[in-house]
């Protein structure tokens, strides 16, 4: 599965005011995992950068200049999105932007025409219903360090947008492994590979299964007739084999 992590900065709030895209980031996710793949571009708008975006963002009209403009990357930009699932948080706004860009350019497609879209937060709102769901919200529930966030940015946000989509999806975010133990690509370089060869096997000694029996015993002398349900599974795997033979 490719999927696509996607965050866009902008000169305003609204496309149908002219406002314009200066700066996409997008990050590669294959079966759940970063494949180090990415698209990052920022863009010159053709019109200033309003005074409120820009405290959120930082991106000056003197920055932007010497950018290419969105028609110089769009093919690129199409090339990279086309055929995944895109990740978005709070994707009416970065779709409409996008869709705004490309309506500027004869016979491109829309955005919902290259690739499907999961708005991350209408997940983080069922997943926790009444809660705050924004990305630094949502960075704080899950552990994600977003401190070098002072301001926003399209690729950085999108880092932090994979991570938290990984862990609020239930998936491992750093290290994985395959069915035979064996080491697998992982998507933080910090994270040592997985050596199953390391591995420890250790058995529990004689008090450890005295006081386990006694556990048992006590389970199963409280549950009363039906006895303790290890006991019943236990006595039902030693009996197979004699099954078998008979």
């Amino acid at each position: 599965m490719r999927q696509i992590v996607l965050d866009t900065e902008t000169t305003g709030l609204e496309p149908e005011e002219g406002h314009r895209i200066i700066e996409i980031g997008c990050l590669e996710l294959i079966d759940r995992r970063l494949s180090g793949r990415q698209f990052h571009r920022y863009i010159n708008p053709e019109r200033p950068v309003e005074s409120d975006a820009l405290g959120v963002h930082g991106l000056s009209d003197d920055f932007l200049a010497d950018k290419p403009r969105f028609e110089e990357i769009a093919e690129e930009f199409m090339d990279f999105i086309r055929g995944a699932e895109l990740l978005i948080h709070n994707a009416s706004f970065d779709v409409g932007f996008l869709d705004s860009e490309l309506a500027r350019l004869e016979g491109a497609p829309r955005v919902t025409e290259m690739a499907e879209v999961l708005d991350t937060l209408t997940l983080a709102r069922e997943l926790h219903p009444g809660q705050r769901n924004s990305l630094d919200a949502l960075c704080r529930r899950y552990e994600v360090d977003n401190s070098n966030r002072s301001l926003h940015g399209a690729l950085l946000d999108s880092e932090l947008l994979a991570e938290v989509y990984l862990l609020m999806t239930g998936g491992q975010v750093a290290l994985g492994l395959d069915l035979d133990g064996g080491a697998t690509p992982v998507a933080d370089p910090s994270v040592p590979a997985f050596d199953a060869s390391r591995l420890v096997r250790k058995l529990a000694g004689d008090a450890e299964i005295q006081a386990h029996r006694a556990l048992l015993d006590k389970i199963g002398k409280a549950a009363g007739d039906g006895g303790c349900l290890w006991d019943r599974l236990e006595a039902a795997g030693e009996a197979a084999p004699a099954s078998k033979q008979s």
